[in-house]
């Protein structure tokens, strides 16, 4: 896999990248999900393939990782231990496969996978027995590594476990910042030049640090039905944007 350092982005874009990281933290603290896909299809549309997952998955470790400081005394041991079992296993298998697949494709799947998930039924692992949990961090885990978007999954799967409010954002935050842990040390260990984007990549977490601050302060006054299905339309556009990027590329190599 060709990785491309962050030269390739003018200084506009990553202020664009940086006032859309704040942006869509303010819209994941506010609705409570949405923003990591948002900012995912972004990043697609202006970034090189190569670079979108790896550098998301920081952005979002981040992210997660702010949460679960801040809520660590909640969190449920047992489901970390087993769901992080999984995602190792899940990140070992992914790394044999993720360097062979073209990057035209990667985005190709990133459009459909993001489609599904906005507007087909979320699959979920219903067990939520030890080898349950296990599997739960395989399969998100594999997946993220190629699709990036994989909290909408592992979340529908916490739900499973009836937690409160509390308990799920402590659970849900932690297990996800292992897994883009993870992503991190896979992407790494297969040649992706993480400190050519380190400076991008903090201006974004901080952004949205900001970002979740003004979320939980702001967003609960504004009509949330209708900001969530305008956004969601927005994100389906993009969405198909990139299919078609991806599908003439791909008939141009034919």
């Amino acid at each position: 896999m060709d990785f491309i350092a962050n030269d390739f982005l003018t200084p506009t874009l990553c202020v664009l990248l940086i006032i859309v990281a704040g942006f869509t933290s303010f819209v994941t603290a506010g609705f409570g999900a949405g923003g990591g896909l948002f900012l995912l299809v972004v990043m697609a549309a202006i970034m090189p393939m190569s670079a979108v997952i790896p550098v998301h998955g920081l952005v979002q470790l981040g992210s997660n990782a702010n949460r679960a400081i801040l809520t660590y005394r909640y969190l449920d041991r047992k489901m970390l231990l087993y769901f992080s079992l999984g995602a190792v296993i899940g990140a070992f298998s992914a790394s044999f496969v993720v360097t062979q697949l073209p990057l035209t494709l990667m985005k190709l799947l990133l459009g459909v996978f993001v489609i599904y998930l906005l507007w087909a039924t979320t699959p979920t692992i219903k067990e939520t027995s030890t080898l349950g949990r296990i599997i739960a961090g395989i399969v998100t885990t594999f997946l993220s590594m190629f699709v990036g978007a994989s909290g909408p999954l592992v979340g529908s799967y916490m739900y499973m476990n009836n937690y409160d409010k509390l308990r799920f954002t402590a659970t849900f935050s932690t297990c996800m910042t292992f897994q883009h842990c993870l992503k991190a040390l896979v992407f790494g260990a297969i040649g992706f030049a993480f400190w050519d984007w380190l400076p991008l990549i903090i201006a974004m977490v901080l952004s949205g640090t900001i970002g979740t601050w003004l979320g939980i302060k702001l967003l609960k006054r504004l009509p949330a039905e209708r900001f969530k299905f305008i956004f969601k339309i927005v994100l389906t556009l993009m969405s198909v944007q990139l299919i078609w990027q991806a599908g003439m590329s791909i008939l141009q190599d034919l």
